[in-house]
């Protein structure tokens, strides 16, 4: 095995291997931190590129890219508040409060550096578990697969936010809105209003930015003030702290790269949770917890290492057992084939050292995308510091490209500003946005889990399978501690910060009526479809109909609570008409896009934007529509050969 491993480092350092690999490294980079790229797009986009190249060179260059796109994921979910990928929605929790207060650097400083170690220790993992795993992974059925959904979604409902209630509404919400379309189980379409764009499922990159970004531009343009609340000549932390907290707690970096590594071993499931299960741990295992949620280092490290080791432990099964963890590992599996290597035994004997290749890869890839992050951190935090209305505008660009580019449609951006509406909602009334967008993620597995998993066992029996039962006590765990975890807080008067942003008992009471809403509206086809279509919707809507009720009831409680002594109880009210105005402006941007196309509408926008909202020069506005124009052209166009609207003027 050592001569394979030293035959594998041999091959990755050798030209033009390493030339493709950090080639790879810089697209990956890129790929990471522009939301609704991906390593999944960016896998697609090079995969042609590979064909007539040699096994080594082709995955150096592959991998590359995937490795560190998990590293500078960061940038967005730290700056913005958006996820760059879906595995960096954990990270938004404390890094983008800590941006907020100035530490942009520090979180940069502190997420690179366990980035860097995260992956290296992964491959290290993949290289030393490849003899073992084998019976480890075939204990899991779907049984347990179905269970680990439940934990998630646990998890992320409880630790988001200061209302569990609402955490587990948003998760079981995002579950129902993933049984949009085609059932999994039976050619039944469901929930999808008569119309053919949903019949494929609701998209996932422009629900997420929708949730997550549009909310964030909405408070920038109606504050004009930069994303850090803290002067920059008052900047707090640094590169060089972020470098000595990730070294300080070196052994919560340890214990998240095994549960990277580990979890994201898991086919299908571990990649979608394994950020918020380091998430949930840290917490959870740490003694003073009152900083979670308000820009604690800890909260950035722990999912950033896990995040990172995940890429080794998803190679495993992929390369032993031919089974893709994940769609961007299914393309891996296509280029292996490609290449003329069969995933199984022959990976682990005869091509041995192209396996450790891989892991190679996955360890120098990691390293180089940390350092040359860290290497811009500084300028790219200085970004926190510009005043809003420079910054909206650039935002919103990326926003809008990044959800066409999920399916090129025009139905994408209806998604999008529909669930920015939502998540605009959501943030003011304090209920949590990550429960639903991993709900979204993990509803048909757990959906189709669930199918095979009663088809295979009589009854409920499956439930007393050992590690089911293992993870339902954690479970129980999670949510008891939880409770517990907030009820401390409250008889200490320290509330907790709700997902980021300020609660509105008004707005929070028509967020969950909403959600009600939806949920009847969800259960009542169930009734008339086939059990095997409409049971999982069913046990999905029945409890979070009953949770919405008594989330109605608190918050009923709540407003005469606050009315009886003299509170607030619609403090964003203000907020709404220049909200309001600014999606006025986003529908003309869609309009406009109808007419005249992309290349044309989001240009006018940033110029009328900076003229009118921003009240800036003539030529300022012109040079940066300009500036825009160039962008798309070159980045979406030549690039990334993006499929444009077929416009009316420009068909």
């Amino acid at each position: 095995m050592f001569d394979a491993a030293l035959s594998g480092l041999v091959s990755v350092v050798a030209w033009p291997a390493i030339g493709y690999l950090f080639l790879g490294v810089v697209i990956g980079l890129y790929f990471g931190a522009v939301p609704g790229l991906s390593g999944l797009v960016g896998m697609a986009i090079l995969l042609p590129f590979t064909f007539s190249m040699e096994p080594v060179p082709a995955l150096a260059f592959l991998l590359g890219m995937f490795a560190v796109t998990t590293t500078s994921d960061t940038i967005a979910s730290v700056l913005l508040g958006i996820p760059g990928t879906a595995a960096s929605q954990a990270t938004i929790l404390d890094g983008y409060p800590m941006a907020m207060k100035g530490e942009a650097s520090r979180a940069f400083g502190a997420a690179f550096t366990v980035s860097a170690v995260g992956g290296l220790l992964g491959a290290v993992v993949l290289g030393l578990s490849i003899p073992i795993v084998k019976p480890l992974i075939l204990s899991f059925t779907q049984a347990e697969f179905f269970m680990l959904g439940l934990l998630g979604l646990a998890m992320v409902g409880s630790l988001s936010g200061d209302s569990i209630l609402r955490g587990l509404i948003a998760g079981l919400v995002g579950l129902g809105l993933s049984y949009v379309g085609y059932a999994e189980n039976g050619a039944v379409p469901r929930y999808w209003l008569g119309t053919t764009y949903l019949l494929e499922g609701l998209p996932l990159i422009p629900v997420v930015l929708g949730l997550f970004a549009l909310p964030e531009v909405i408070d920038l343009a109606i504050r004009n003030s930069s994303i850090s609340r803290v002067p920059e000549d008052r900047m707090a932390g640094g590169m060089r702290r972020g470098i000595r907290d990730a070294w300080r707690n070196w052994w919560l970096v340890l214990r998240s790269t095994a549960i990277g590594a580990y979890v994201g071993m898991l086919p299908g499931l571990g990649g979608s949770i394994v950020d918020w299960v380091a998430y949930g741990h840290v917490v959870q295992s740490s003694r003073d917890k009152e900083g979670f949620g308000k820009g604690d280092v800890r909260g950035v490290i722990a999912p950033e290492t896990a995040n990172n080791a995940m890429k080794g432990g998803a190679l495993i099964p992929t390369v032993a057992f031919g089974i893709p963890g994940s769609a961007s590992m299914a393309i891996l599996l296509g280029a292996l084939m490609i290449q003329d290597m069969t995933p199984g035994p022959e990976m682990l004997t005869s091509k041995l050292d192209i396996t450790f290749s891989l892991m190679w890869t996955l360890a120098i890839a990691n390293v180089a995308g940390a350092l040359l992050l860290m290497l811009l951190a500084r300028q790219v935090a200085r970004v926190t510091f510009l005043p809003g209305h420079l910054v909206v505008p650039a935002i919103t660009l990326f926003v809008f490209m990044g959800a066409w580019l999920a399916n090129a449609n025009i139905g994408d951006w209806i998604a999008l500003l529909v669930f920015g509406l939502v998540g605009y909602a959501m943030k003011h009334g304090g209920v949590p946005r990550p429960p639903m967008v991993l709900g979204l993620v993990i509803g048909p597995i757990m959906e189709n889990a669930l199918f095979i998993t009663n088809s295979a066992h009589d009854g409920l029996s499956w439930l007393a399978r050992p590690i089911c039962l293992i993870i339902a006590v954690l479970i129980v765990l999670s949510i008891v501690f939880a409770i517990r975890r907030r009820r401390a807080r409250r008889e200490s008067g320290t509330r907790i910060v709700a997902d980021l942003g300020r609660t509105d008992p008004t707005v929070s009471m028509v967020v969950v009526g909403m959600l009600l809403a939806v949920c009847v509206y969800g259960l009542v086809p169930t009734f008339a479809w086939p059990a095997d279509v409409g049971g999982t919707p069913m046990i999905t809507m029945i409890p979070a109909i009953c949770l919405a009720l008594l989330a109605l009831w608190q918050g009923a409680r709540e407003i005469r609570r606050l009315r009886a002594e003299g509170g607030e109880v619609f403090p964003v009210r203000g907020e709404l008409p220049r909200a309001g105005q600014l999606y006025l402006w986003w529908i003309g941007v869609f309009a406009l896009t109808v007419v005249s196309g992309q290349m044309v509408a989001l240009p006018v926008f940033v110029a009328l934007y900076l003229l009118v909202w921003g009240r800036y020069a003539w030529w300022i506005a012109l040079l940066y529509a300009a500036a825009a124009w160039v962008f798309l052209y070159v980045m979406f166009d030549r690039i990334v050969a993006v499929l444009w609207y077929p416009s009316l003027l420009f068909h």
